[in-house]
């Protein structure tokens, strides 16, 4: 596979290289995006298939559910159910290094959620992720992109070296601002 390689300096100048990034994920593919913690291994989160590719290219066990990054912390209605925490943490801590685990909806398969009822649901201060995100219009299932046991990429060296040649893009997106993964809260039943 080729894979192709972009640098995104410029949002509005750039704006034909989000939109093929979106296409991309939307038509089934994997496209490695940066966020604020680290880059994450991106396809669309309700395509049973693209969930499929990303364990694979990850060498990944299928039963380890992938987060799925939204636009929009309102955003979270189409695939979860949630409640008025959610909405209190959203608003404290959206867009930003928080992931929210929930009750899920029909409309993530379970082969995103690792065969579980829940969905992690993040949201992403990254604006590059942001708009790769909106523009594709699905949401994006994007766990760390590295191999299984290796460290989590937060340059894009790292994830070309991994990636290069088992992906559809890779979005250059420069150093990630946080260099962690996102903290992870578990609801159940509002509390």
């Amino acid at each position: 596979m080729n894979t192709r390689i972009i640098k995104i300096d410029n949002l509005e100048a750039q704006r034909r290289d989000i939109e093929d990034a979106a296409s991309i994920i939307r038509e089934g593919g994997l496209v490695v995006i940066p966020t604020e913690t680290v880059y994450g291994l991106g396809g669309d989160a309700t395509n049973p298939s693209s969930s499929k590719k990303i364990y694979a290219a990850k060498g990944r066990p299928s039963d380890n559910p992938l987060i799925i990054h939204i636009a929009e912390p309102s955003d979270a209605e189409k695939y979860a159910h949630t409640c008025e925490t959610y909405y209190n943490l959203a608003k404290a801590f959206m867009p930003g290094p928080l992931t929210v685990i929930l009750p899920k909806k029909d409309t993530v398969p379970y082969e995103t959620t690792g065969g579980l009822d829940t969905v992690a649901v993040r949201c992403p201060s990254n604006p590059i992720a942001h708009e790769i995100i909106k523009c594709a219009k699905v949401p994006i299932a994007a766990p760390s992109a590295n191999i299984s046991g290796r460290p989590s990429a937060t340059a894009v060296k790292y994830v070309i070296e991994d990636f290069d040649g088992r992906v559809d893009m890779i979005v250059d997106g420069g150093e990630c601002e946080i260099g962690l993964e996102s903290t992870i809260i578990k609801l159940d039943e509002n509390r």
